[in-house]
């Protein structure tokens, strides 16, 4: 029997993905763990294992597709032994086939608007065009296409492979009512207005990628439905970088190195642990506290930023921490993550003190209720038994949630945090 093979939810946040590339092509015999494909989320680009067993039917979606639902069926598997499928030519019969995908899928979809509804309702007028079946397009689409009398050839839907769904028949400019037209011209040119390019100035139109899409969309939306407040303190780190450099003298044979960041990462756990009413989450009419301490680290890659979570990191030694931020770094780079390596994070921690940044204040990444920025460590002036020294500086800025979190847990968290990077022996008690 085919076995569907669909989209898969390869984060929590993921509403849809798009099909970077297949690794696979139709009569391959794959086992379950081989590849299937590269997924790009809204998290990072990740690789799609096989569940099970079995040989390449077909491929449903085609490379480069973007903004595929979850759950879209993406590939046909027949089972090992079972007789392929014979695919003809005859394009209303694809058709067919893929409509019948769609109604089989109908009541997991969202129910058209009363607008769409309406359209299906009314009578075809004289002008109406007939359905085309040689269209990639939904039953509804067409029914709600016929109603206005829209030509389908001349649309690219956006759903799998170009299908038109009845999403771009009701939000087509084509298909709006007269009342709908009268007031287009200005919605249209406040949107190009706010959204469009500088006039008069030469550039290029770069079309955002599935990654960047989502980091706007989700990061918006924090700054507008998020109460964000920061705190920052500055800390004197010479006693944290001397210890690194003898701990790292150390761990030579074993060929681990600990960056600052690794012991800043360890120093944020600590602390979490210490003052557990700031590793909380905002839930509505639910605070959540979490049991234990999970970061995601911000990791810059091409075309956006992804987020790897060390988990327990309140409970793994500096070299644990060390070996897994390394490590996650890389595949994260490499395009190599796993769903479960981005999943979750209780608070997050982003770092731009390379680039040479003195400080920062980050955007929370919902629904964690902190993020702490890090800044560059530099050399000032710092006042010690009545005397100006010079020391080693760096600045961290939290930003916190304030519905889930006071003025004064933020406070004591950073406080417990700046102990901890100024006497860094503390870690590891």
């Amino acid at each position: 029997m085919p076995i569907d093979i669909t989209l898969p939810a390869l984060s929590p946040t993921m509403e849809s993905g798009t099909l970077a590339k297949w690794l696979v092509s139709p009569g391959d015999t794959i086992a379950a763990g081989d590849l299937l494909a590269e997924i790009e989320t809204d998290k990072a680009t990740m690789e799609f294992e096989a569940a099970e067993d079995g040989v390449v039917a077909e491929l449903k979606v085609t490379a480069g597709t973007e903004d595929i639902p979850v759950g879209t069926v993406i590939a046909i598997l027949a089972e090992d032994g079972e007789a392929m499928p014979t695919l003809g030519d005859d394009r209303a019969e694809a058709h067919a086939a893929a409509t019948a995908d769609e109604s089989a899928t109908a009541e997991q979809a969202p129910p058209p608007p009363p607008s769409a509804a309406k359209a299906i309702e009314a009578p075809r007028t004289a002008g109406a065009a007939p359905v085309d079946l040689n269209v990639d397009a939904t039953p509804l689409a067409g029914k709600l296409a016929a109603a206005k009398g829209m030509d389908l050839n001349a649309m690219r839907g956006s759903g799998p492979g170009g299908r038109i769904l009845w999403q771009d028949i009701v939000t087509d400019p084509t298909a709006r009512t007269s009342q709908d037209k009268s007031s287009a011209p200005a919605k249209a040119a406040a949107g190009d207005q706010a959204n469009g390019p500088v006039s008069d100035v030469p550039h290029d139109a770069e079309p955002l990628n599935g990654m960047r899409k989502t980091i706007a969309r989700r990061l918006s939306e924090s700054k507008q439905t998020v109460p964000h407040f920061y705190l920052s303190v500055t800390c004197r780190i010479d006693a944290l970088i001397n210890l690194r450099q003898r701990l790292n003298e150390e761990l030579v044979p074993d060929e681990i190195k600990l960056s600052v960041n690794d012991m800043l990462i360890r120093a944020m756990a600590v602390a979490l642990q210490r003052v557990p009413d700031a590793n909380v989450s905002f839930g509505g009419d639910t605070l959540y506290r979490y049991h234990r301490v999970d970061i995601a680290m911000a990791v810059a890659v091409e075309g956006g930023l992804v987020t790897p979570v060390i988990r327990d990191a309140a409970a793994k030694s500096l070299a644990a921490i060390a070996a897994e931020a390394r490590d996650l770094a890389e595949k994260a780079r490499e395009g190599r993550l796993k769903p479960d390596d981005c999943r979750g994070g209780t608070a997050s921690i982003s770092n731009l003190g390379m680039y040479g940044i003195d400080a920062m204040g980050p955007i929370i990444n919902p629904p964690q209720g902190l993020i702490l920025g890090v800044g560059s460590s530099r050399e000032g002036p710092w006042s010690q038994d009545g005397a100006i020294v010079s020391a080693h500086l760096l600045t961290a800025t939290a930003s916190f949630d304030h519905r889930a979190i006071n003025g004064s847990t933020g406070a004591d968290f950073l406080g417990e945090f700046r102990r901890l990077a100024e006497q860094p022996m503390l870690m590891l008690a």
